[in-house]
């Protein structure tokens, strides 16, 4: 039975891109094609006529969300998804491995399959491949995908040949389970970054009666160069004449890249995920709403765009929805990423077809990951803080301020009051008024909370020496936490250490260093080669500092797994998208596998209850200054293996149930039933043993 009709339409030359067209059973695909993901039988924030409109030709539904509500029986009483939910076109369905594989402290991985505990109603669920295919026959999707077991990227070659292995014994039990049914069924690549195992799971699965072959296990904890490297070779170890799936991924460059790579089909919850954030994307790079720079910008997001979102309504309006809450910015964000996305997918193709799709990669690769701080010049950054430098509040100096940051003494006014010589120095973000350390010494600080707290740094004494230490340290601002892990190594010559700075405008850093008489803590040719060349490693060789400069949680998949990490980027007032569940959830899949410590300021209910919810444990330590606490988050690895863990109690639960900040505000209903549910549920609180999937 011929179940997926499949054409390659056209290749192209010095790139592996082509063009296909895949027949459904609810009709055509043509790709490369982005399908916007409908987790709970809905697109978040998108109408099915708004989905139309964008350009949609298929959506993804969530196999485990859907199991667990409506469930099986709705779907069987509508005959499957798209009378359910209105949608007449394509639908993909994922078979729920990586929601399990995302809830590292809710699930157990046995031959029989996954077993997981209920969100909704807390009852023990057995996800088997029969079960579900079975969950995937009722929903009636036109492709499902085979179980399977997604370990982190940076897994043991061990580890990774045991789930591929499992993969393969799944994705034959889910083949036998399909039976007669005409929907497609995908098998999914695996092997983690291991060359050899991808030979050998995509060699096995080939050999089998599937309809397309997904790539899965990246974009889970590997580096941007990796990530290419194993879509590449992976792409090419597939036949030619079936659809391929690159799952989970991502941004605008990650399409281009992969498809350039010879992929055909995406996901990802990026273009309304990020919308939520105030992000939108255009053909020139990524503009971030939030910013001032747009209060009074007449233009729309994109000159030239015809989406309903860009020809009805100005950056200023969007900037000022996204900084009121308001959902309306969400949901016209959202249309028109989508938009951008699905033009993105159709300009690649109609380049494929023309034969020009390389001069059209190169081009477009320079443009679509610029951020718009990149695009706008001098003059109008220092629009956003509507003075120029020569306007300095700080006193008059102009050489006290650099882009949007300027520094202060202690006890210094607005109007540049003269203050005590011997008190510190600190830098202020002119943009939000708000300051780096604004409470007391901040080398003192970076001493007293982010060394002397660290469990990990304390139990170095009855560590094998040689071994190497990994501290991230996240939000290099004037360099203070950076120059503690380094001051702290430095006494330990028998360790190795590595620092990995991670920073998105080093203009404060720069700033800092121009002042080495007021910032003392850099007098040390480190600093000085951190700025110029991105790294210093001591002549001894056992410290290295290297830097990486761009958005965190893409340069985060490019370092090596921390041992600990200094959370301190800029407040959830100026960088709110890396104080979210989703930044600490992708902290958790980069970390989660490993015993890794995070030390941040912040003592806030919502900071913590997002943590939990990543699948971190969590507790208090000693504040700084007039702040009484700040918090620890462990991997369950690291939770298991201290003597005796200082964890938020039961009382801590109570008082959270009882709290106005018990959710993020970024998460939809449905999404913040399954988030205090998760909470309710953390084996910090129930007692239970914590579950790790490996310890390195």
């Amino acid at each position: 039975m011929q179940r997926l009709p499949f054409t390659l339409d056209a290749t192209t030359p010095q790139s592996n891109a082509r063009a296909t067209t895949v027949v459904t059973l609810h009709g055509s695909i043509q790709t490369p094609v982005f399908m916007p993901v409908g987790t709970q039988a809905t697109v978040k924030g998108m109408k099915v006529e708004e989905l139309k409109a964008v350009g949609s030709q298929i959506i993804l539904g969530n196999t485990y969300h859907l199991m667990l509500r409506p469930g099986a029986e709705v779907f069987k009483a509508f005959g499957g998804i798209h009378r359910f939910m209105s949608w007449d076109g394509p639908v993909l369905t994922d078979s729920g491995g990586f929601q399990i594989f995302s809830l590292p402290l809710e699930r157990r991985i046995s031959e029989e399959g996954a077993s997981f505990r209920s969100y909704v109603d807390g009852q023990k669920i057995l996800l088997s491949p029969e079960h579900s295919i079975a969950m995937q026959r009722a929903i009636n999707s036109d492709i499902m995908m085979v179980l399977d077991e997604c370990v982190p990227s940076t897994s043991s070659h061990g580890e990774s040949a045991r789930a591929m292995e499992l993969t393969h014994r799944w994705a034959l039990r889910s083949l036998k389970a399909r039976g007669d049914s005409p929907q497609a069924l995908f098998g999914i690549v695996q092997g983690a970054c291991y060359e050899d195992l991808r030979k050998i799971s995509a060699d096995f699965l080939t050999a089998q009666d599937f309809d397309g072959f997904a790539i899965g296990g990246l974009a889970v904890g590997e580096s941007k160069e990796e990530r290419e490297h194993f879509t590449e070779i992976t792409a090419q170890l597939l036949p030619a004449d079936r659809p391929r799936y690159l799952m989970g991924v991502g941004m605008p460059i990650d399409l281009l890249e992969a498809v350039h790579r010879g992929v055909d089909l995406f996901d990802c919850i990026i273009p309304s995920a990020l919308g939520q954030q105030g992000t939108a994307f255009t053909h020139q790079g990524i503009l971030r709403l939030r910013r001032g720079v747009y209060k009074f910008d007449q233009s729309p997001l994109e000159v030239g765009c015809s989406c309903y979102t860009c020809t009805h309504y100005t950056r200023a309006y969007l900037h000022h929805l996204t900084k009121s809450s308001e959902g309306l910015g969400w949901h016209l964000l959202a249309q028109h990423n989508f938009y951008f996305y699905h033009q993105l997918m159709s300009q690649m193709r109609q380049n494929i077809i023309a034969g020009t799709f390389y001069e059209y990669y190169l081009e477009k690769k320079a443009l679509i990951n610029r951020k718009d701080s990149d695009l706008l010049d001098r003059s109008s950054r220092g629009s956003v803080i509507n003075r120029s430098p020569k306007q300095d509040p700080l006193g008059g100096d102009s050489g006290l301020v650099l882009g949007r940051y300027g520094i202060r003494q202690r006890g210094q006014g607005d109007q540049g009051d003269q203050a005590d010589k011997d008190k510190p120095w600190f830098v202020v973000d002119l943009q939000s008024g708000e300051s780096m350390h604004p409470s007391l010494d901040p080398n003192l600080e970076a001493e007293g909370l982010y060394i002397k707290s660290s469990a990990v740094l304390n139990a170095l004494a009855t560590q094998p020496a040689g071994k190497e230490l990994v501290i991230w340290d996240v939000g290099l601002g004037a360099g203070h936490n950076g120059m503690a892990a380094l001051r702290f190594a430095s006494r330990l010559p028998h360790f190795k250490f590595k620092i990995v700075s991670f920073e998105n405008d080093l203009d404060s850093f720069r700033l800092a260093l121009k002042h080495k008489d007021k910032f003392t803590h850099l007098l040390h040719e480190s600093a000085i080669r951190l700025a110029k060349d991105g790294a210093w490693q001591h002549p001894a060789g056992h410290i290295s500092w290297q830097l990486h400069l761009g958005d965190f949680l893409q340069k985060a998949q490019e370092a090596p797994t921390p041992d600990l990490v200094f959370y301190d980027p800029f407040s959830t007032k100026t960088n709110p998208e890396l104080w979210s569940v989703g930044a600490f959830n992708s902290l958790f899949k980069l970390c989660g596998h490993h015993p890794t410590e995070v030390i941040t300021y912040s003592s806030s209910t919502a900071i913590r209850a997002a943590l939990l919810a990543s699948g971190f444990y969590v507790g208090p330590v000693q504040g700084q200054g007039p702040q009484a606490e700040a918090t620890v988050a462990m991997t369950p690895s690291l939770s298991q293996h201290l003597p005796s863990p200082n964890l938020l109690a039961k009382a801590w639960l109570d008082r959270w149930e009882r709290s106005s900040a018990q959710v993020p505000p970024e998460l939809g209903d449905l999404e913040a039933l399954e988030f205090k549910q998760v909470i309710r549920n953390h084996r910090q609180f129930t007692g239970e043993t914590p579950v790790s999937d490996s310890l390195s």
